[in-house]
C-alpha cells in the first residue's frame, strides 16, 4: 500500500484546503495518508471547528476519516493554539526537539509531501 505524509506548514486557507482535498482524494484511491499540521498552519486549529468557517465541512470529514496525525507541540504553542488541539482530540507531535520528525515516516515507508 503506498502511504503518504502530508506535512502542512504554509498557514494559508486556500492552501490548506488542497492538503485537506488531496487527503480525501488519496485515502479513496486506497492510499494510507496521515496529515502533520505544522508551523503557521497550527494556527489554524482555533478555527477549523467552527460551523462558520468554510473548511470546516472538510476538515469535519478529514478528522472523521482518522486522516489527522497530529500537530506540532512546539508550534501550537507558539500559536496559542494548543487548548484547541486538545479540545479536538488532535495529538501533539514533538518527537524532534518539540517538533514532529520527517525521518520517522519516511523510515515508516512515508513519501513525504509539504505544503
Amino acid at each position: 500500500m503506498k502511504k503518504m505524509a502530508l506535512f502542512v506548514f504554509n498557514g494559508d486557507p486556500m492552501c490548506f484546503i488542497h492538503v485537506l482535498l488531496n487527503a480525501l482524494d488519496m485515502n479513496a484511491k486506497g492510499v494510507s495518508v496521515k496529515i502533520i499540521i505544522e508551523g503557521s498552519a497550527t494556527k489554524l486549529l482555533s478555527e477549523l471547528d467552527k460551523a462558520e468557517n468554510p473548511l470546516n465541512k472538510l476538515w469535519i470529514k478529514v478528522k472523521n476519516a482518522g486522516l489527522i496525525e497530529g500537530a506540532c507541540r512546539a508550534c501550537a504553542n507558539k500559536m496559542k493554539t494548543i487548548p484547541a488541539a486538545e479540545a479536538q482530540g488532535i495529538m501533539l507531535l514533538d518527537d524532534m526537539s518539540g517538533h514532529p520528525g520527517i525521518t520517522g515516516y519516511q523510515d515508516d515507508g512515508f513519501e513525504i509531501i509539504t505544503f
